[in-house]
């Protein structure tokens, strides 16, 4: 397996992490890690989610494991068969009516606040404020377009 990450030249810190996770793997299953199968896999990824362990680790686990059953052991089906944990979905802050009062009294610029308040009633990403242009600004429609939002997709954030 090193010989493996060294031809692929994997960074010593990733061949460190990833030999560290398939030798836990290993121990906890007390046998050889070319002996176990998809099945003893996904028993590990399953105690490693009952214990709490977070989705990045969970995922450095995987690439390991996928690693070496993919490319040390030449297995074709196995790896694209060992999932990777998703990141869970988190709920942005938002603020207080006060908190955003205070916010915004230290702009002085008249144009600057309304540009901000605007962008903040109307849920944008600091990306999308960045590309707005005047012609997405639809008065008669009240409602604001924005062109290239995430993923490239149109999306229309404020609207009466």
């Amino acid at each position: 397996m090193i010989e493996d990450m060294t031809v692929r030249n994997l960074s010593p810190a990733t061949q460190r992490s990833y030999i560290s996770e398939v030798s836990k793997f290993s121990r906890y299953f007390g046998q050889s890690p070319d002996r176990l199968e998809l099945e003893d896999v996904r028993a590990f990824q399953v105690h490693l989610v009952s214990s709490g362990i977070s989705w990045p680790a969970l995922n450095q686990i995987v690439c390991a494991l996928r690693f070496f059953y993919g490319v040390t052991l030449g297995e074709a089906l196995i790896p694209e068969r060992i999932p990777y944990a998703r990141e869970p979905r988190k709920l942005p802050v938002a603020l207080s009516a006060d908190e955003v009062v205070q916010f915004l009294e230290p702009v002085s610029s008249l144009k600057s606040r309304a540009a901000l308040t605007t962008a903040y009633a109307a849920g944008f990403r600091a990306s999308e404020v960045a590309g707005l242009q005047i012609e997405d600004i639809d008065s008669a429609r009240v409602v604001i377009q924005v062109r290239h939002g995430k993923g490239a997709w149109p999306r229309y954030p404020l609207s009466t």
